[in-house]
């Protein structure tokens, strides 16, 4: 039976992902359905968390929106996400950044990775 089930999340896994890490600044192309109508929508912001694995990985986007925090957790692997577009690398030391939350201003920024 875990074969079975391992078989088919494997189908479900995406070939072709971009690579990002948490902390990084990332455009997120997803899709939105209004009625029959399909169109493709842009969700800019930082990554705060990745987790789980295989095709049920989960990664959470936070942006601010006219002066209030929005997040929205993506499925990786779903075909409603068109693209990840990885804008700047951040310089992180763990693994979620929940403490981003209650940042406002320039204490919500992420030094950007210089390599």
């Amino acid at each position: 039976m875990n074969e079975i089930i391992k078989e088919i999340e494997a189908a479900q896994v995406k070939e072709q992902i971009d690579e990002f890490n948490v902390g990084d600044t990332v455009k997120v192309y997803g899709k939105i359905k209004e009625g029959n109508r399909e169109r493709i929508q842009i969700f800019e912001g930082t990554v705060l968390k990745r987790q789980g694995g295989s095709n049920r990985e989960t990664f959470t986007v936070r942006k601010l929106s006219n002066g209030i925090g929005v997040e929205k957790t993506w499925p990786l692997h779903s075909p409603n996400v068109e693209k990840i577009e990885v804008v700047r690398r951040g310089k992180v030391r763990r693994a979620k950044l929940n403490y981003l939350r209650d940042r406002v201003g320039k204490k919500a920024k992420v030094k950007e990775l210089v390599k």
